[in-house]
């Protein structure tokens, strides 16, 4: 077309590089000759010219790297093609991983990977690579199988033998299917495997083995291509678990001995008795005995020397923790007392002798004086002794006995003799030992000197006689002061309601000046003899506040009772405040009684008694404290520690029945108090233990349940069914297995605190007033035994767990000053023995180990703590008896 031609031409053979092109009657010369260069046109597909290959080991780089080349529509290698993206990815779903580089760029149409590699920890099969480029279709790989991984050794990291089994644990093995177990009692000789163990386990328990056998363990790791290597070799002895602590009862002395007893362990094949003299440090391993021996008796002991002890309990398995520790210092009777002099009087002698060379480990309480003939006995506390009542004109010779906790000593030698004669006609002898002189007065310059005074006792002469006027009663009284007489009382003996009452009243400067040359701790005596109604101990305010700062121990002993009780919790600074400011404490008048109840108040006892088919053994008595000023009168009835009491014992009661003290309460019912009965010189008493002022009586009622009669728990329930703490459930029923409830574990410890119940309504809105156990709850709540819920609730019908139950318990340890004797141990100390402590909240786990530390309560088998388990009403019953004996309460 005007001398241009125009040419369309589609090109099919890439290889065809030149075209010529002529026109028809037109020569044809080399000149008019045209060559032409084709170029492809568009990429248009993908095709796989070099196909992938499995790799030849697992994890490694496919052995044949795919390559990619782009065509155009004609199937044309796009050599002009250099911007195409091409990427790689998995097609198939198998558990595999691919790895290199996976997407690149095209290069003159070519892409060729050079470093894509598969992972699989398990074999594979149709594993394949799927290609991918905007625009262009999809294409894959042929199908490729993957081989399992080589086997690595395991490594055995953990054996823990336990009661005939043993678990091992290891560490996981890249590529494994399974794990092959093998056993066996001889190192490094196994036959098959024990156990096969999935892929993705990696531990064994091995169980059923024998306690006492070495058993020795490897392990290997499978898969369908293969075994690995053994793994390294292992061996443990599986045993039976430790056993728990055992419990130590109250140690009883005796003369350089000491015995012990303890509740039997289950499970203890032996039981090892450790020693000091230090709490806390037992350096002395004393002895071991056999599973069947829960007492031991330490000899070769000093007397007077406090000894420590904890007893452990043994089994193949291992040793125990320690049980809770005791002490006491062993102890006998003492010497007898030497040099004896006796000087007679008027119907009475007087006897003078030096104290016992050895008091036998323990203070000497009183001394028994006997006179003979008639074997008249008079115990007094200290030399010198009058003995009464003795026949005028009848000659007498003495001998005296040094008593103390552990009893009394033989018979002194015999005195002198001598002859009591009427206070008209008294011979004078002279006196063993010299009399004060009389004070010569101070020298002034104009004085006259005087010659001293005769220190000769005056002697009658032959024949003659020196008459004297008879002394009428003196109404002083002694006071001990650490065992100290001093004449600082002055007794009266008057009549109010038809009641005989003797009141002594201490002199408060002859006491003070005692007081002050006394260390800490004294303990200020008043001895009653008298046997009136009622017995009052009268001091002002300012010998109580003295007594106070000497931490002094306060006690009335009169023939009915003996009230003990610490100056401190009388806290006159306190009482005082009530009458006003300013008060000198000298115008306060403490008074402290032991009192018969009147006539009213016994008949209710009595009638109480036979209503609840009670034996009274023992006069029912009053106990008060009252402080008064200016004619007010404030009494003191509730204490923040126990205050100790002891009521002698009916002669003939049976005390093989449990004993115990209780409290009259308003409206005629009554409430259990702790007691113990103890013997003093031969008598029995019992030692109550109580917070509270009021009137106590002493009973027996035994109790024996039907369904504990072969229980392990028969005594301990029976017990604390008679002291009233726990009850039945009808027909002489206990139904020991029953668990318990919130309420009724606060109604328990309550009870067995001996704790006056308090009524109102209660801090939690889910306890009514309504309900039978509001007044425990609100009580063990005011005793901060109980905290209850972060909601205000208390959950009183919820079961108690034994983690809540150690936490109450480890509260009410506070209340009966046991907390502060144990040593300091850190919780995780005493909780790691046991297998499932991690169970325990930590809100409970203070508690658990103060209740554990104390020997209140163990595991419930072996190693077993069992924190979140309901208790039961016989464990109730055994930890609340534990509470009171580990308190030296009953």
């Amino acid at each position: 077309v005007e001398g241009v031609a125009q040419v369309d031409l589609k090109l099919n053979k890439a290889g065809a590089q030149a075209v010529m092109f002529s026109q028809a009657g037109v020569a044809s010369p080399a000149a008019m000759a045209l060559n032409i260069v084709p170029v492809a046109g568009s990429t248009a597909t993908m095709k796989l010219t070099t196909d992938v290959s499995a790799p030849q080991a697992n994890g490694g780089s496919f052995a044949q790297q795919p390559v990619i080349t782009l065509l155009d529509q004609f199937g044309n290698v796009n050599i002009g093609d250099s911007s195409t993206v091409v990427t790689v990815s998995k097609k198939d779903t198998g558990s595999w991983t691919l790895t290199g580089n996976t997407t690149l760029t095209a290069v003159a149409g070519v892409i060729s990977f050079t470093d894509l590699g598969a992972t699989n920890a398990a074999g594979i099969t149709g594993a394949q690579l799927a290609f991918d480029a905007t625009g262009l279709a999809e294409i894959t790989s042929a199908v490729i199988d993957l081989t399992w991984p080589e086997l690595a050794a395991p490594s055995i990291e953990s054996v823990t033998a336990g009661n005939g089994h043993i678990r091992i644990t290891w560490s996981p093995v890249y590529g494994t299917d399974s794990y092959a177990v093998y056993q066996s009692t001889a190192s490094g000789v196994y036959g098959a495997e024990v156990a096969t163990i999935s892929g993705s386990e990696n531990s064994y328990d091995a169980v059923g083995l024998i306690n006492g056998t070495a058993y020795y363990f490897i392990v290997k790791a499978v898969n369908p291509d293969g075994i690995s290597a053994a793994s390294n070799e292992v061996t443990r002895t599986p045993q039976v678990p430790a056993p728990g602590a055992p419990i130590l009862h109250s140690p009883v002395a005796s003369n350089g001995i000491i015995g012990l007893t303890w509740d039997p362990v289950k499970g203890a094949i032996g039981y090892t008795i450790y020693q000091g003299i230090t709490s806390g440090i037992y350096e002395t391993q004393v002895a071991t005995v056999s599973e069947s021996v829960y007492n031991y008796d330490v000899t070769g002991l000093t007397n007077g020397q406090s000894y420590y002890f904890v007893v452990k309990a043994s089994n193949p398995g291992g040793e125990s923790a320690a049980s809770n520790e005791v002490s006491t210092k062993p102890r006998t009777s003492p010497s007898a007392p030497t040099g004896l002099i006796a000087v007679a009087g008027d119907g009475e002698a007087t006897v003078t002798f030096a104290v016992p060379d050895s008091n036998g480990g323990t203070p000497i309480t009183n001394y028994e004086v006997t006179a003979s003939p008639g074997n008249i006995v008079t115990v007094g506390a200290t030399s010198p002794i009058t003995v009464t009542g003795l026949a005028n004109a009848t000659t007498y010779s003495f001998t005296v006995k040094a008593i103390n906790s552990a009893g009394s000593s033989v018979a002194s030698e015999v005195s002198n003799s001598v002859t009591p004669k009427s206070s008209t006609e008294v011979e004078v002898t002279p006196t063993p030992t010299p009399p004060t002189p009389t004070p010569t007065p101070t020298e002034s310059p104009t004085s006259t000197p005087t010659s001293p005074p005769s220190t000769t006792a005056p002697t009658a002469t032959a024949g003659s006689t020196a008459t004297a006027t008879a002394t009428p009663s003196s109404s002083m009284v002694e006071v001990l002061v650490n065992g100290k007489v001093e004449n600082a009382g002055t007794a009266t003996i008057s009549e109010h309601n038809g009641q005989t009452v003797t009141t002594i009243v201490v002199d408060q400067a002859k006491i003070e000046q005692r007081i002050e040359k006394e260390d800490q701790n004294a303990i200020i005596t008043i001895p009653v003899t008298a046997t009136s109604d009622v017995i009052i101990g009268e001091l002002n305010g300012q010998i109580i506040k003295d007594m106070e700062q000497k931490q002094a121990l306060l006690i009335i002993r009169t023939p009915k009772g003996t009230y003990t009780i610490s100056v401190a919790q009388i806290d006159i600074s306190a009482i005082s405040k009530q009458f006003g400011t300013d008060i000198a404490l000298q115008d306060v008048k403490v008074q402290i009684s032991i009192s018969v109840p009147t006539a009213d108040a016994l008949k209710r006892i009595e009638m109480l008694a036979a209503n609840e088919k009670l034996t009274l053994v023992a006069q029912p008595l009053d106990f008060t404290v009252k402080v008064t000023y200016a004619g007010k009168t404030v009494e003191l009835t509730k204490f923040n520690t126990y205050v100790e009491r002891t009521i002698p014992l009916a002669d003939g009661v049976d005390l093989k029945k449990i004993t115990t003290g209780l409290v009259l309460e308003a409206g005629g019912t009554f409430r259990h108090v702790p007691t113990q009965i103890v013997a003093i010189d031969g008598k029995h008493f019992a030692k109550i233990h109580s917070l509270t002022n009021s009137t106590y009586f002493v009973v027996q009622d035994p109790q024996n349940f039907k369904d504990v009669a072969t229980h392990w728990a028969k005594d301990i329930v029976n017990e604390m069914a008679s002291r009233k703490v726990i009850n039945g459930v009808g027909d002489d029923l206990f139904n020991p297995n029953l668990e318990i409830t919130r309420a009724e574990f606060a109604a328990i410890i309550v009870r067995g605190l001996g704790l006056k119940l308090e009524s109102g309504t209660t801090s939690f809105t889910d306890v009514k007033v309504s309900d039978w156990y509001n007044d425990a709850v609100q009580t063990a709540y005011s005793y901060k035994l109980i905290n209850g819920f972060e909601d205000g609730t208390f959950h009183p019908t919820d079961k108690i767990t034994r983690e809540q139950a150690m936490s109450i318990i480890a509260k009410a340890m506070v209340i009966t000053d046991l907390k502060t004797n144990l040593p300091a141990k850190e919780a995780s100390e005493l909780l790691s023995i046991y297998t499932d402590a991690n169970e325990a909240s930590d809100w409970a786990k203070s508690g658990i180990a103060d209740s554990l530390q104390a020997g209140i309560i163990t595991g419930r088998s072996g190693n077993v703590l069992a924190p979140q388990a309901f208790i039961t009403r016989v464990e109730v019953a055994a930890i609340i008896q534990r509470l009171l004996q580990q308190s030296d309460l009953i």
